[in-house]
C-alpha cells in the first residue's frame, strides 16, 4: 500500500488518470489532493465523481476554486464559466456539492509526518492553531450558516490575522491564510495581487514558507495552489502544483520514500481566474 499526493487537478481528468496509471495506483493505495479538483480544465465534472467515488482512499482538501464553485452552487451571483457549467447542471450535483462541502481544509497524519492544505499554514499559527482555525470554519460549511459565509466570503480583509476576529470577517481571514496565501509580511499580512514565482515577491513581502515560523511546526507540510513556482522539495515543504491546467505537468509524490513521478500536460484553454 503506497500514498500519493497530487497537486491542483483543475479538471484535467485525462492527465490525472494517466498519471495514476503510470505509478501503478492500485486498490490498496490511497490518494491524497491539495485542493482545487475543478476549474479551467475540461472535465471538472468527471474529476469530482472520480475522486468522490473513491470514499475512504481519497484525501482532498478544499482550495479557492473548489470554494468558489460550492459559492456557485448556494447561489453566489457571479459568472458561470463553462468549465463548471456542467457539475451545476449534473443530475448527482446536489450530491457532489454535499460531498465536496464536507471535505477538510487540513489534514494531518502525524505517522506519516506530514500536513497538507491548499496554500500552505502561514508562520504566525502553530499546527494546534492551524487545526482549531480549520475546524471553526469546517462547523461552518456543515451548517445552516454556510450559505450566508458563501455569500460573504469574496475579499482581501481583514488581510492580517488577529486572534480576537469575529464573525464574518474570521472566518474569510480563515479561508484567505489557508486558500489563498502566497506572498506575506513578517507580521503576518496577507498580498493577493501577485502570482508569480516566489523570487518576484513584492516590496516588503516574503513567499509565507521563508518566513521564520514562530513556533516549529513539527509536520512536513504539502500545498498546491501557486503553479509558478511548480513542484518544489525544500526543507520542511513540497510545493504540488506543477501546473498541468497551464500545459506544464502533473506531479505525484509517494509519501512513504518521497519519490515523485510527473507527466507532461498539454496547455488547457481557460475560462476564468480565480486567485
Amino acid at each position: 500500500m503506497a500514498t500519493y499526493a497530487i497537486g491542483d487537478i483543475q479538471g484535467c481528468y485525462d492527465e490525472l488518470m494517466q498519471l495514476l496509471d503510470r505509478i501503478g495506483f492500485s486498490d490498496e493505495d490511497r490518494l491524497w489532493l491539495t485542493g482545487d479538483l475543478v476549474n479551467r480544465g475540461p472535465r471538472s465534472l468527471d474529476t469530482l465523481r472520480f475522486v468522490r467515488q473513491l470514499g475512504d482512499r481519497a484525501c482532498t482538501v478544499l482550495g479557492n476554486h473548489d470554494l468558489h464553485l460550492l459559492a456557485l452552487h448556494h447561489g453566489r451571483d457571479r459568472k458561470l464559466n463553462a468549465t463548471l457549467a456542467p457539475i451545476l447542471q449534473a443530475p448527482d450535483r446536489d450530491e457532489l456539492m454535499a460531498w465536496l462541502q464536507s471535505r477538510p481544509l487540513l489534514h494531518d497524519d502525524k505517522a506519516l509526518g506530514y500536513v497538507m492544505t491548499h496554500a500552505g499554514i502561514p508562520h504566525i499559527w502553530s499546527l494546534k492553531d492551524a487545526r482549531q482555525y480549520a475546524q471553526e470554519l469546517e462547523q461552518v460549511l456543515r451548517s445552516d450558516e454556510a450559505c450566508d459565509f458563501f455569500t460573504h466570503m469574496y475579499g482581501n480583509h481583514p488581510d492580517r490575522w488577529r486572534d480576537d476576529l469575529r464573525g464574518l470577517d474570521r472566518l474569510r481571514a480563515i479561508t484567505n491564510y489557508f486558500t489563498r496565501m502566497r506572498f506575506i509580511t513578517r507580521g503576518g499580512t496577507l498580498e493577493f495581487k501577485g502570482n508569480g514565482h516566489p523570487d518576484a515577491a513584492p516590496k516588503g513581502f516574503a513567499p509565507w514558507f521563508e518566513q521564520p515560523r514562530v513556533k516549529p511546526l513539527k509536520r512536513h507540510q504539502l500545498f498546491g495552489h501557486w503553479a509558478a513556482f511548480g513542484f518544489n522539495c525544500l526543507p520542511g515543504i513540497t510545493a504540488l502544483d506543477s501546473g498541468c491546467v497551464w500545459g506544464n505537468a502533473l506531479t505525484a509524490l509517494r509519501l512513504e520514500d518521497g519519490s515523485h513521478f510527473s507527466l507532461p500536460c498539454p496547455a488547457t484553454p481557460t475560462s476564468e481566474t480565480t486567485s
